[in-house]
């Protein structure tokens, strides 16, 4: 296989890795559209192959072309396959940016990708719907596969757009139910709020340079060629990144448009692990990891991406703690640490916002994996105040959700701890104290909830007999994989150990090439490794007691928890409502949108105008002018001699006056 790949050029193996997926996205379609109303049998054998079998090549693709790549800290562009788009001077090619941050990130969406395929295999087994699920999730993976290897950002758009349709498509796969529909067509509306300022940050930015006469034959919005004439984008920076900034928000969940991410529970579990760990919600801050070099331009832009990080990583996280369903908890979880990924965009620190991308992928998906595994072995429940004492029904999802809880909350030595310290200590030392110390709460906050989840679904006593009578392990199609995402939970921060603590930072050293713009190593040797050493160890006694103090709370003193939170009802009532923002853009946005198109555009445009006068009411005038000529013409002679004479008496009036 080795030898035979050597024969062919880079660029060709490159283009196999999105395509690969794409190829088992196909076949697995026609084998659903085959199989409808039971015209062809479908082999569930033969699509769990393809299903599966497609995303582990393409690990194995990107692993191999890891291996070989050469020169890839600065990176290459691989040679354009076709011209996709040539309008004038406008042309977007089908070509790929291959560096360490698109293997990196080729290598997190297969490697986690593959196993929810593998985990889906026992999740899906009895659904009706098996061939077209897969069908769909290859497809998901290869749009997300191109956005991270596209060379353009025309190419990423369309990636950018993939996902975002299968989204739509899996949110509400069970479309039979109108809520888990809705739930599908949120999503999908939601974020192309946040596409519409993507489409506008990529016209302002080609207008901008044709207009200074800048032509190239690759294309003027191919990132090589962006990052060569960085220096003519200064003035338009700040609006670029904005609008930029505002497609990263939509599609990662952010502050205003967060809110269709707790509603993508709807979908099957494994989807809700794709979603949220290895592809769609991390694309937002790989765009801007991506244009690093668009962003060191405006510290505007860059104050207000770590502002809006900070502000999501605490909002989201207060409404996770008093969440009673299993997926939403970690549902605004997710929403939380993409914020501290953000805030480490907005302090300048892109290697470190890749880093915990990268180990949040692997917990994330440990603990919705986990969560569909508990899910599975209650019969569908998602309640946590419904389970309890799981740990000795499910002693392998126990293991692989507590390794998952314990990376999440940053407790040492599992993965978050290096990752999510790195992000506090690099917002700390760029001069962001304020967010610093917001961000520190919001650490604490994570671990309440975490451990508020891992204690009441895992310890203390059953609260139902029934489900806990039920419950048991998953299949090993399903937990393989799961223990596979805890043990990467554990040790995938090792790569990342800080100096502070003889690791030397190797993971942040390997990526440090590929931005020399920003000015962070400087501002790290003034702050000293002594500072970096007392913040690491106050953040880590400050989680270590909060999460203490929370397993203990819930597995042991439940009643003093519902006593505590019955103190401040208001308070609660707000949480648990999750602040009526729902509710709030229902009154602000959908209402007056549904009555402007009810009351307006269909009631009085469509009926009254469009029906009713110009269509119905053409067709009544010309038949009331049909009906007089008809009365006209009588077929006797007599009373024609007669209109004749009228009209001729008429005729000599008129001229005669």
């Amino acid at each position: 296989m080795q030898n035979l790949l050597l024969g062919i050029p880079i660029a060709t193996v490159v283009f196999l890795i999105p395509l690969l997926p794409l190829i088992g996205s196909a076949l697995n379609g026609l084998i659903a559209i085959l199989g409808r109303g039971g015209r062809t049998p479908t082999s569930k054998a033969l699509v769990s192959v393809i299903g599966v079998g497609f995303p582990f090549l393409t690990f194995a693709l990107v692993l191999w072309v890891t291996s070989i790549a050469k020169d890839p800290a600065t990176g290459f562009t691989t040679p354009p396959v076709w011209n996709w788009i040539a309008i004038g001077d406008f042309v977007a090619t089908i070509s790929f940016k291959v560096d360490r941050l698109s293997l990196l990130m080729s290598l997190i969406v297969s490697g986690v990708g593959s196993l929810i395929h593998w985990y889906s295999i026992g999740y899906m087994a009895h659904d009706k719907g098996y061939a077209r699920y897969f069908a769909y999730l290859n497809l998901f993976l290869s749009m997300m596969l191109i956005l991270v290897l596209a060379g353009n950002l025309p190419l990423l758009f369309v990636g950018w757009e993939g996902v975002g349709l299968c989204s739509y498509l899996l949110i509400g796969f069970w479309f039979e139910d109108p809520q888990k529909a809705y739930a599908g067509k949120k999503a999908f509306i939601v974020n192309r709020i946040g596409d519409f300022g993507f489409l506008l940050g990529m016209f302002l930015l080609y207008s901008h340079l044709s207009a200074k006469g800048i032509h190239e034959g690759a294309g003027l919005l191919s990132f090589e060629i962006l990052e060569k004439y960085r220096g003519d984008l200064f003035l338009i920076a700040t609006p670029v990144c904005l609008l930029l900034f505002l497609g990263a928000v939509g599609k990662s969940a952010q502050i205003p448009l967060y809110v269709w991410l707790p509603d993508a529970m709807a979908g099957p579990t494994p989807v809700s692990a794709l979603i949220h760990a290895a592809t769609m919600v991390t694309a937002g801050v790989y765009l801007l990891v991506r244009l690093h070099f668009l962003y060191t331009l405006s510290p505007v832009a860059m104050e207000v991406v770590a502002v809006v990080g900070i502000a999501t990583t605490l909002f989201a996280g207060i409404i996770g703690l008093l969440q009673n369903d299993i997926k939403k908890i970690l549902a605004y979880s997710t929403i939380s640490q993409l914020g501290f990924m953000f805030f480490a965009v907005g302090s300048g620190a892109f290697a470190a916002a890749i880093f915990h991308m990268m180990t949040h992928a692997f917990f994330k998906a440990a603990l919705f994996l986990g969560a569909g595994s508990v899910i599975h072995g209650l019969s569908g429940e998602q309640d946590i105040w419904k389970m309890g004492g799981l740990r000795f029904k499910m002693p392998m999802t126990f293991c692989a959700v507590g390794a998952g809880i314990l990376a999440l909350a940053g407790i040492f030595p599992f993965a978050g701890f290096f990752s999510k310290d790195l992000i506090l200590w690099q917002g700390f030392a760029t001069g962001h104290k304020v967010l610093w110390g917001l961000g520190f709460l919001a650490s604490g906050i994570t671990v309440f909830y975490a451990f508020r989840l891992f204690a009441v679904v895992f310890m203390g006593r059953p609260r139902n007999q029934e489900n806990y009578y039920h419950a048991h392990d998953a299949p090993l199609s399903m937990t393989i994989p799961l223990l596979l995402l805890g043990l990467l939970s554990l040790v995938s921060g090792w790569i990342g150990i800080p100096e502070i603590l003889k690791g030397g930072d190797p993971f942040l050293r390997w990526l440090a090439p590929l931005f020399p713009y920003e000015n962070l190593s400087q501002k790290l040797e003034a702050s000293g490794h002594g500072m970096e050493l007392l913040l690491m160890i106050i953040t880590f006694l400050w989680v270590f007691h909060l999460g203490l103090f929370a397993l203990l709370l819930y597995s042991q003193k439940l009643n003093l928890a519902r006593r505590g939170a019955e103190k401040f009802p208001m308070i609660r009532e707000w949480i648990v409502n999750k602040f009526y923002i729902d509710e709030l853009y229902q009154g602000l946005f959908v209402r007056p949108i549904q009555w402007f198109s009810e009351k307006i555009l269909w009631r009085f445009n469509d009926d009254k105008v469009i029906d009713s006068l110009l269509v119905d009411g053409s067709a009544k005038t010309m038949g009331l002018l049909g009906q007089i000529f008809a009365m006209l013409q009588t077929g006797v002679v007599q009373t024609y001699a007669l209109f004749f004479a009228i009209g001729a008496i008429l005729v000599i009036g008129w001229f005669a006056l």
